[in-house]
C-alpha cells in the first residue's frame, strides 16, 4: 500500500560575525556611553547565555544611551542596534529584526570612513538582515545580500578569511532552502574547509556548519552520511556552551531527524523530548523552534502508529507556525502535507484533499514547481486521487 511522504524539516544554523568590542568603535571617557558599554557587554553575555529577555532590556537601555550621547548616525548606535536585532531573531520577532539591521546599515552609509571594523559592522548588518529574509521565506532578496556580503567579505578580509566562511554559510543555507543542494554543500564544504584552518577545534562555527551539513543530508533522503556531521555538531557545541542551551538543543534535534530517518526511533524520541524541554523553558511554549520540534515528534508517532498523538502535536504546530511565520510560509505547508498524510492513512480523503491542496498551493508559490517539498507534496496529492 503507498505511504504518503512525510516532510520532516532541520532548520539550518546561521552564523553572524563577531560584534565590535564594547559598544561600538572605541571606549570614550564620557561616563553615560561608559555605562552604555557595560550594557552592551552585559546584554551580549546574556544573550550568549540564552537569556534574552534581559538582554533586550540591556542592549535596549544601551542604545538608548549612545542614541542621546553620540546622536543616530554613529557607528556605536549602528552596532547596537545590530545586537538588538540578533536578540529580537532569537525571541522570534523577525520583523523587528529586520527593521533594526535596516536602520543599522542606514547608518553605516552615511559614515565615509574606511576601517576593516567598519566593514565587519556593514557586512555583519548585511548578513543579518539576510538572514531574516530567510526565515521569512523572502529567498531572492536573501540570495542578494549575501553575495554582497560576499564580495564585501572576499574584498576586505581575504577569499579564506573567517568572515568570508560565515557569509558561505549563510548562502549555504539560503540554496539548502531553496532546494539547491549542490551549490549548498559547496558553499558549505568551502565555509568549512576554512573554518578548519582558521577555527579551534570547538569553534561555535565548525559545529554550525557540522550541523548543516547533516541538514542538507537530510534533505536529501541521505540520513546515514548525516548522522556522523550531526553527532558531531552536538559533541562541538555541547562542549562551548554546555548541555542545555538552545542551540545545543537544536543540534540534537537536528540529529533526532536524521536518526527518525534511519528508524531508530527510540533514540530519536529520546532527543526530541530532551530538545523540546529545553526551548519550552528557554523561549516559552510559542517559538517557532517548539513548533518544529512538535511537528517532528508527530511523525515520529504517525510512523509508530500513534494517530491521535501525532494529530495533536500537528494541531499545535501548525498553530504556532501561523503565528510566528504567517499562513502562507512553507514551513506551515510541511505540517500542512504532514496532516494530509495523517488524514490519507485514517481514510479521511476529503480533509487530507483539502490540506494537501492547500500545502501544495503554499510551496508552489514559495518555493516553485521543482522543490523537493513541492514535488513531494505532489506526489501525495496525485497518489491520493489516483486511489
Amino acid at each position: 500500500m503507498f505511504a504518503p511522504m512525510v516532510v520532516a524539516l532541520v532548520p539550518d544554523r546561521l552564523q553572524g560575525q563577531p560584534h565590535i568590542n564594547a559598544a561600538g568603535m572605541k571606549i570614550r571617557q564620557s561616563d553615560a556611553v561608559g555605562l552604555a558599554v557595560r550594557l552592551h557587554h552585559r546584554a551580549l553575555a546574556l544573550q550568549e547565555k540564552a537569556q534574552l529577555q534581559s538582554a533586550k532590556s540591556s542592549c535596549s537601555r544601551a542604545l538608548r544611551i549612545l542614541i542621546r550621547t553620540s546622536g543616530r548616525n554613529h557607528p556605536d548606535v549602528a552596532n547596537g542596534s545590530q545586537t538588538l536585532a540578533a536578540i529580537y531573531e532569537g525571541l522570534g520577532n523577525h520583523t523587528q529584526a529586520e527593521k533594526l539591521y535596516l536602520e543599522s546599515l542606514k547608518i553605516l552609509r552615511t559614515i565615509r570612513e574606511d576601517s576593516l571594523e567598519l566593514e565587519m559592522l556593514r557586512i555583519n548588518g548585511i548578513t543579518g538582515l539576510a538572514g531574516v529574509l530567510v526565515t521569512q521565506a523572502r529567498y531572492m532578496q536573501a540570495e542578494q545580500q549575501y553575495k554582497l556580503a560576499l564580495s564585501n567579505a572576499e574584498k576586505s578580509f581575504g577569499a579564506n578569511s573567517i568572515e568570508v566562511s560565515g557569509v558561505l554559510n549563510g548562502l549555504g543555507v539560503l540554496y539548502k532552502y531553496t532546494g539547491q543542494f549542490v551549490p549548498s554543500n559547496r558553499c558549505y564544504r568551502r565555509a568549512l574547509s576554512i573554518a578548519q584552518r582558521k577555527s579551534a577545534r570547538d569553534h561555535a562555527l565548525l559545529a554550525t556548519l557540522y550541523h548543516n551539513l547533516g541538514g542538507l543530508e537530510h534533505a536529501r533522503g541521505r540520513y546515514a552520511r548525516g548522522e556522523p556531521f550531526a553527532r558531531k555538531s552536538v559533541v562541538l557545541r555541547q562542549k562551548v556552551l554546555g548541555a542545555n542551551h538552545p542551540d545545543v538543543a537544536a543540534d540534537v534535534a537536528a540529529l533526532a531527524a536524521i536518526l527518525e530517518g534511519l528508524n531508530k526511533h527510540e533514540e530519536a524520541e529520546h532527543l526530541y523530548r530532551r530538545a523540546l524541554a529545553i526551548f519550552r523553558r528557554i523561549y516559552g511554549p510559542q517559538h517557532y523552534e517548539v513548533a518544529v520540534n512538535l511537528s517532528n515528534l508527530a511523525s515520529l508517532y504517525q510512523a509508530r502508529g500513534s494517530t491521535k498523538r501525532a494529530r495533536k502535536l500537528y494541531l499545535r504546530s501548525l498553530a504556532i507556525k501561523k503565528e510566528c511565520l504567517g499562513s502562507l510560509h512553507p514551513d506551515v505547508a510541511i505540517t500542512l502535507n504532514n496532516l494530509a498524510s495523517l488524514e490519507q492513512s485514517e481514510g479521511n480523503v476529503a480533509t487530507a484533499k483539502a490540506r494537501y491542496g492547500q500545502a501544495l498551493r503554499i510551496f508552489k508559490k514559495a518555493l516553485g514547481d521543482d522543490h523537493p517539498s513541492t514535488q513531494t507534496c505532489h506526489a501525495n496529492y496525485a497518489n491520493l486521487v489516483r486511489k
